[in-house]
């Protein structure tokens, strides 16, 4: 039974920081793993992947502001989140893709998380 689990959002002023997690089980380690979210309204969108290898992907919206990674096991998964602006305002979900390589569309995700509430104001 696949599990992810989300922790870490909250509400910060422009400006400020946070640091997502995800912890996954019941999944092989050794599959690309990607953050998502999604604002009121709109399409959920990738924000980060990184892949079996380590490499990693960002949107242009949040390169040079975020960082995607993952602890050796592949069991937790992160995002650290610096300069966040009220447009980073979402739910952020992290998911897990049947793929090894990286990619970065929903579609390609098999499984999800619950979501956890990202507020910049």
């Amino acid at each position: 039974h696949v599990q992810l689990v989300e922790s870490g959002g909250g509400s910060v002023q422009a400006g400020g920081s946070l640091k997502l997690s995800c912890t996954v089980s019941g999944y092989y380690s050794s599959y690309c793993l990607g953050w998502f979210r999604q604002a009121p309204g709109k399409e959920r969108e990738g924000v980060a992947a990184i892949d079996d290898d380590g490499a990693t992907t960002y949107a242009d919206s949040v390169k040079g502001r975020f960082t995607i990674s993952k602890d050796n096991t592949g069991n937790t998964l992160s995002l650290q989140m610096n300069s966040l602006k009220p447009e980073d305002t979402a739910i952020y979900y992290c998911a897990a893709s049947r793929f090894w390589w990286l990619v970065t569309r929903p579609s390609e995700y098999d499984f999800w998380g619950q979501g956890t509430q990202v507020t910049v104001s």
